[in-house]
């Protein structure tokens, strides 16, 4: 889940970035202090996957809650795909823990299953593209810009799935699992139809440059590039969210994750329970709930109470 909010949100969004070149390139590293992330490996070694091994494809569906499919289907995407917006929260407490995120999904999935914890767009979404494949699935990442009020955001902004069944078993589907105000379900990709869910009604449209503007209840969500990437492109785009001050994530701290009846969100000290029809009940907690609010709601045990960086 992205905590940004489309159009609505309060919080200035990144200016429009300029067109990418042809070559597959990381964006600048923004002037936001430490150090930019090291250089990529080169293509042959950045675009090779290793698959999970048994043990830890057993182990990542144990923390959903779910049995291995026995065929890479629509059917079972679509559960896995829910699922994982149950059981696994978004969460940036990595940013003001100061604790490194590590674009590897070896590592992503660790800290998703041995850690019990969560994550952010490239967190979630480049695990959850280890577990499909580990599953028989085709995925390939792909970068998007969500929309602020200026407009697309930076290069890399976003990371989304596009996953195809193995076998002949369909396909393309969108799956996103690190967007706040993405579909609970897969989304047909190749569709420009529009798309109930029940987080909205969704439809995706194709822009003159080729690229894909993903839609809620007709208003404009991110746009998201056709061509295939690899993990190590969004490098750049993960440290500038992580450092930047002018990162929405830097200057908020969240973690939220939907349930069967809604969804709850600890944003700082207020926690907020959402309703399916949409009512919300918000309390401040005190110093001392914070720590077991994190455990009951998100399964997340921290040594401190996160705060803000400022």
């Amino acid at each position: 889940m992205d905590d940004r909010q489309p159009r609505s949100e309060s919080v200035p969004t990144e200016p429009h970035a300029p067109q990418e070149p042809e070559t597959s390139q990381a964006p600048p590293a923004p002037q936001s202090g430490g150090e930019a992330p090291a250089a990529r490996p080169s293509d042959a070694e950045r675009m090779r996957t290793e698959p999970l091994d048994p043990a830890r494809t057993d182990a990542y569906l144990r923390r959903l809650g779910v049995t291995r499919p026995a065929t890479p289907s629509a059917e079972a995407l679509r559960d896995l795909h829910l699922r994982h917006l149950r059981a696994v929260p978004f969460e940036n407490l990595s940013v003001h823990l100061d604790e490194d995120i590590t674009l590897d999904p070896k590592a992503l999935v660790d800290k998703i299953v041995g850690d019990s914890r969560g994550g952010f767009c490239y967190e979630l979404n480049g695990a959850f593209a280890a577990l499909l494949r580990a599953l028989g699935y085709r995925v390939e990442l792909l970068a998007a810009r969500v929309f602020g009020p200026d407009g697309p955001g930076i290069p890399y902004d976003h990371l989304a799935l596009r996953v195809h069944g193995g076998d002949g078993h369909g396909g393309p589907w969108l799956a996103d699992i690190g967007f706040g105000r993405n579909s609970h379900h897969p989304l047909r990709l190749d569709s420009r139809e529009e798309q109930p869910d029940p987080a909205g009604v969704f439809r995706i449209e194709e822009t003159a440059d080729g690229d894909l503007d993903v839609l809620r209840d007709g208003l404009p969500q991110y746009r998201l590039e056709q061509r295939p990437r690899a993990l190590a492109d969004f490098a750049a785009g993960c440290w500038y969210h992580r450092t930047s001050p002018e990162s929405h994530f830097t200057r908020s701290l969240v973690c939220s994750r939907l349930t069967e009846s809604g969804r709850v969100t600890l944003s700082g000290r207020t926690l907020v329970t959402t309703a399916a029809d949409g009512s919300r009940e918000e309390r401040e907690l005190t110093d001392a709930e914070v720590l077991p609010a994190y455990r009951a709601h998100f399964g997340i045990t921290l040594d401190r109470i996160p705060v803000l960086r400022g």
